[in-house]
């Protein structure tokens, strides 16, 4: 199954984001389909960027975002 999920990025206690498309059986950092977007949680406010189209475009597809990834879509309206 595709998932749209986060893959950590960033150093030791400082985390940061990258939206992608993923195989499920995949590990969470490591190979992906394609990058669509970032998440910055250390940021004030919080920084989400998110190529819309391409989340529209997998989601018709079948993928299926994991429970963050889906709270991150419907603040930015994208969902």
């Amino acid at each position: 199954m595709v998932k749209i999920r986060l893959k950590r990025m960033g150093a030791k206690k400082h985390p940061f984001y990258r939206i992608v498309v993923a195989d499920s059986r995949y590990p969470r950092d490591g190979r992906f389909i394609e990058e669509i977007g970032t998440y910055n949680p250390l940021a004030t406010p919080v920084e989400v960027k998110v190529d819309a189209d391409k989340v529209k475009e997998w989601i018709s597809k079948g993928a299926q975002p994991t429970d963050t990834v889906k709270s991150l879509l419907k603040k930015n309206g994208v969902i």
